[in-house]
């Protein structure tokens, strides 16, 4: 669902920009699973993102490679409004 979310997102993001030069919109990420018992790629993925302890948020623009990160993360982490 999330990953289907996402690529909806990207599209129409996209096709919103295509031919303006604007700023990126903002997402908030937060880390809801332990990395514990996770595969070294999506821990340093979420090193990556700036994601190290629980229920820490960050901020990153949302670009086609934050997405990508986020996709492969995305049964530890959560978007916040």
């Amino acid at each position: 669902m999330l990953a289907w979310l996402l690529k909806i997102g990207e599209l129409i993001l996209r096709k919103y920009l295509e031919g303006k030069e604007v700023f990126m919109s903002v997402i908030k990420i937060k880390q809801i699973k332990s990395r514990i018992g996770a595969p070294a790629v999506q821990k340093r993925t979420l090193d990556a993102l700036g994601l190290r302890k629980l229920n820490r948020i960050v901020e990153h623009e949302c670009t086609p490679s934050i997405l990508g990160m986020i996709g492969k993360v995305k049964h530890l982490v959560a978007i916040v409004k």
